[in-house]
C-alpha cells in the first residue's frame, strides 16, 4: 500500500515542470481499510530514505465508517469488529456510506 502511495506521488512529483520539495502529505484513511496509521507512517519514513520525499510528513484523517439501513431509513455508525448490523432492526450492513476511503488529500510543497 505504501509502495502505491509513493508511486502515485512519484508520477504527479515527475509531471511537474519544476521540482518541489514535499513537506506533508494528506491522507483520507477510513475506519473499515484496516490501515493502521502508525505503520503507514512507520512504512512511509523507510520507504522514503533518499528520494525526494525524505523528511515529508504523513497528516492521516480518519473517516469513520458509517453505514444505511434501508429498513430503516437511518444511517448509523457500526462498531468495526463487534457489530455491523443496523442497532435498531439488527439487517445486515449492506450499504457503506463512509469508511473504505483510502487516498491522497491533498500535498503540501514547496519550490526548490
Amino acid at each position: 500500500m505504501t509502495k502505491a502511495l509513493i508511486m502515485t506521488i512519484t508520477d504527479w512529483y515527475e509531471s511537474q515542470p519544476q521540482p518541489y520539495k514535499i513537506d506533508k502529505v494528506h491522507l483520507l484513511v477510513g475506519d473499515f481499510t484496516c490501515v493502521e496509521p502508525a505503520s503507514l507512517e512507520f512504512a512511509f519514513e523507510v520507504q522514503t530514505k533518499n528520494t525526494f520525499l525524505e523528511g515529508a510528513k504523513l497528516a492521516i484523517k480518519n473517516i469513520p465508517l458509517v453505514a444505511f439501513c434501508h429498513n430503516c431509513n437511518e444511517e448509523y455508525q457500526p462498531e468495526i469488529g463487534l457489530q455491523y448490523s443496523c442497532p435498531k432492526c439488527h439487517s445486515p450492513m449492506d450499504d457503506i456510506r463512509s469508511g473504505r476511503e483510502l487516498k491522497i488529500d491533498r500535498l503540501e510543497y514547496s519550490c526548490v
